[in-house]
């Protein structure tokens, strides 16, 4: 048995694979970048609109009037990434107020809209 032409076929095998362009395959990461906002003023974590008695509107204590609720809702939504807000109201008022309030939270760019109930208020008042 002659080992040298295995050897040379072996030679000749390691050159071509060596010459020849092969393509890597891998997998795709994603990087964490660097933050674009101001950490320093964080933003509150759940957004309210609360509807008094009397009709008023506060969102997270902040009065508002009605023909200002969809622009101060805009600005505030426009650099969140979650658009997820409540509505609160008090317990005298009709459901058509607060399905007006809805209209416009939908109109504004809210994506998911809550009723703020008093057992889901008591669990945000302690985070």
């Amino acid at each position: 048995m002659n080992v040298v032409p295995l050897i040379d076929v072996l030679l000749v095998l390691l050159v071509i694979f060596v010459i020849i362009p092969h393509k890597q395959k891998g997998l795709m990461a994603d990087l964490p970048q660097p933050a674009t906002q101001d950490v320093s003023d964080p933003q509150p974590s759940a957004i309210v609109i609360q509807v008094l008695a009397d009709g008023s509107l506060r969102i997270n204590q902040e009065r508002v009037d009605w023909d200002g609720l969809r622009s101060r809702l805009e600005q505030i939504f426009g650099s969140r990434a979650n658009r997820t807000a409540f509505v609160r109201g008090d317990g005298a008022l009709e459901f058509q107020v607060v399905a007006r309030v809805i209209d416009v939270m939908r109109a504004a760019g809210v994506s998911s809209v809550g009723l703020m109930t008093p057992g889901l208020e008591k669990l945000t008042e302690t985070d």
